[in-house]
């Protein structure tokens, strides 16, 4: 846990959901330095003409280390151009399987990129950094993991990483298909998950079918902005082709027609927070009463500079303090010529 810095105080956490808010409103001190890595804000977090507003500020000094020229990149003081995972050595886990990945560069690292893991050892020995930790090459960052202490990363080594590149996480016995709740395991008095919803005090989200009635009064239709199929997240967004799929506003027929909207039609979409323009796609992959934008077009590729996130909110869940992209009411309307 980073609660204390090497600078003589306590660091400070800013929640990422709440990003524009961090960049027009904190003081004491205020927010004077952006690093963007692996992220790309200016797209992705909610509330977005907050947190453009934040980081359009001339006193907001932004390092964007990127390989692509995004919105984030587009409010940059300084663009570091960065490896892709092509190129640098990195350790992987999956979604669906249970192995552990080790990667070496397939590809030297053009002209004069560096990884995101060189950019912060070299910045921090700039700042006068000593700590032990920035001179731990990538081999001794993976050591380090590997050595954890975790049960299912016991016994596996960087050597027999480099060998196999993929190894089965010690998940079961060898030969043997990892079962880790056939005997309970939940810690219940029945052995059985017991979700505890009779202690739960169940109040709808402010923005819902359920929630605010003049809020929904004014904004009728619950907006989903679900990933995309062929895109992560507004990574490939340069691409033509996931830029159409992520143009879109799916509606369901019954919500199209009062409003004299047809398959293919210019709409806008648009709540208190803001307003995009989208194609609409009357097509019955949403139920009556929600729309679906697919997340997340890159702006600054829209006629009026918005994606989706212009219209979600940086409200907090009250478990986690989670955002709450799929709590969202918009209206949506047909757009002239």
């Amino acid at each position: 846990m980073q609660s204390k810095s090497t600078l003589g105080r306590e660091s400070r956490i800013v929640n990422m959901t709440e990003l524009g808010k961090a960049l027009t409103s904190l003081s004491d001190p205020p927010v004077k330095g952006l690093v963007v890595y692996n992220s790309n804000p200016a797209a992705i977090a909610p509330n977005q003409k907050l947190v453009k507003q934040g980081m359009r500020r001339d006193d907001l000094f932004t390092v964007v280390l990127e390989q692509f020229q995004t919105d984030t990149a587009d409010h940059a003081d300084i663009l570091l151009p960065v490896t892709t995972f092509l190129e640098h050595t990195d350790l992987y886990l999956a979604y669906g399987h249970y192995h552990v990945q080790l990667a070496r560069p397939a590809l030297p690292a053009p002209g004069e990129t560096k990884s995101n893991v060189e950019i912060f050892r070299l910045l921090a020995g700039r700042m006068g950094f000593d700590d032990a930790c920035f001179e731990d090459s990538e081999d001794d960052m993976v050591r380090a993991t590997l050595s954890s202490g975790h049960r299912f990363l016991d016994g596996i080594t960087l050597e027999e990483l480099d060998e196999k590149h993929s190894i089965r996480l010690k998940v079961s016995e060898p030969g043997q298909p990892y079962l880790p709740f056939a005997e309970g395991g939940f810690g219940t008095a029945s052995a059985k998950l017991d979700f505890g919803a009779d202690k739960l005090a169940y109040t709808p989200p402010e923005e819902s079918r359920l929630g605010a009635e003049g809020l929904r009064a004014r904004y009728p239709l619950e907006m989903v902005s679900s990933k995309n199929d062929d895109s992560m997240n507004s990574t490939f967004g340069n691409r033509d082709w996931v830029d159409e799929q992520t143009a879109v506003l799916q509606m369901h027929v019954a919500d199209a027609e009062p409003r004299g909207i047809r398959n293919g039609d210019l709409v806008r979409a648009f709540n208190d927070r803001g307003s995009l323009a989208l194609k609409a796609e009357v097509n019955g992959k949403v139920r009556q009463g929600v729309v679906r934008a697919p997340s997340s077009r890159w702006g600054k590729r829209a006629a009026d500079g918005n994606n989706v996130n212009v219209l979600t909110s940086d409200r907090l869940t009250d478990i986690g303090a989670g955002p709450v992209f799929y709590s969202c009411l918009v209206q949506v309307e047909k757009c002239g010529d």
